[in-house]
């Protein structure tokens, strides 16, 4: 398994990072997995024996469950990885219970520690942005952490350019710890992030952490144009997707993709992985597995390299639409 710098650090993390949002099954979460202890302490040890150091999961996934699961799947191997988590999301009836106060990020890191059975968190990230607390009072109750040894590092998600760069400049001018890593919804169906957030993260020199780099499945080639979706996968009903994209487009990325997995003796999802790999500013692709076929299938996606002319060509194919001022930039800078 390859390494690379998270982020703007000097900590390096494998190219795949091991997400346990499928352990628990809780709640919401229940679609998307029902994992128990025992599996997961399966695909906890077989991501360890591969050389996976980066494992991620977030205080909402299962409600907590999640984290107690991974952090017992963990066990002696703690000091051996990388472990990140998140907080924002709702985590009880109480008015406080959610967003980005001091009060529920002091108050949740701690039930996190607990959770997961450790006494510090390598990498803290907000889940979202908040637009009912003021930055400077998030960013300050995280660097308050860091100072206290809870947290090491502090990261974003699900930010749009503004918010994420508004953050970079408050924690500049108050000497506050910055962000080192955005984690964000990225593959070869959504290359939004590619319009402002790529930019930002390459200038600030922030970590890109995809998540849902398959496209919830689709990218793995179970479903195929003019054929019948697999009834127990998640995009059997197209319409009640919470992720959308052009799938006829999709369609058409993922005979590409069977191309260029035949060429390295590989499968449609490694491609698809390689691919996220291969783009500036990628610290790390995030996975999630169900069964160890799957986690083993993903986890050799770090075992190869597409060529330049197989990235270009799916650049092409996959090529987000440019709006506007990108693509009135793009013609200014052209005219130099």
């Amino acid at each position: 398994m390859k390494m690379r710098y998270l982020g703007n650090s000097g900590v390096k993390v494998s190219e795949i990072c091991f997400g346990a949002m499928t352990f628990g099954g809780r709640g919401y979460w229940k679609a998307i997995g029902e994992l128990e202890q025992k599996d997961a302490n399966e695909l906890v040890s077989l991501s360890l024996d591969s050389g996976v150091n980066f494992f991620d999961t977030a205080d909402v996934y299962s409600e907590g469950l999640s984290e107690e699961i991974l952090g017992k799947a963990l066990g002696s191997k703690r000091k051996e990885i990388i472990l990140a988590t998140k907080v924002r999301g709702r985590t009880g009836k109480g008015p406080n219970d959610v967003g980005l106060s001091r009060h529920h990020i002091i108050e949740n890191c701690n039930s996190s520690l607990k959770r997961l059975g450790t006494d510090y968190i390598d990498l803290y990230q907000i889940h979202s942005f908040d637009p009912y607390t003021p930055q400077e009072e998030t960013l300050r109750a995280l660097d308050d952490l860091i100072r206290a040894g809870k947290v090491r590092y502090i990261g974003a998600s699900n930010h749009t350019g503004w918010q994420l760069m508004k953050a970079l400049a408050i924690s500049d001018k108050q000497n506050l710890e910055r962000f080192i890593t955005l984690q964000a919804y990225y593959s070869l169906v959504a290359r939004d992030l590619e319009n402002e957030l790529v930019p930002l993260c390459l200038d600030q020199k922030l970590g890109i952490l995809p998540w849902s780099p398959l496209g919830g499945g689709f990218l793995t080639g179970k479903y195929r144009r003019g054929k019948e979706r697999p009834k127990n996968a998640r995009r059997y009903d197209r319409e009640s997707q919470f992720l959308q994209f052009d799938e006829e487009k999709g369609f058409d990325i993922v005979d590409e993709l069977e191309k260029t997995a035949k060429n390295h003796n590989a499968t449609i999802a490694q491609a698809a992985l390689n691919y996220l790999l291969r783009k500036p500013g990628v610290s790390s692709v995030i996975i999630g597995a169900k069964t160890k076929e799957q986690l083993a299938d993903d986890l050799k996606a770090s075992d190869w390299e597409m060529t330049i002319e197989e990235v270009e060509s799916l650049d092409n194919l996959s090529m987000p639409p440019r709006v506007y001022p990108n693509w009135m930039l793009q013609r200014t800078i052209q005219d130099r």
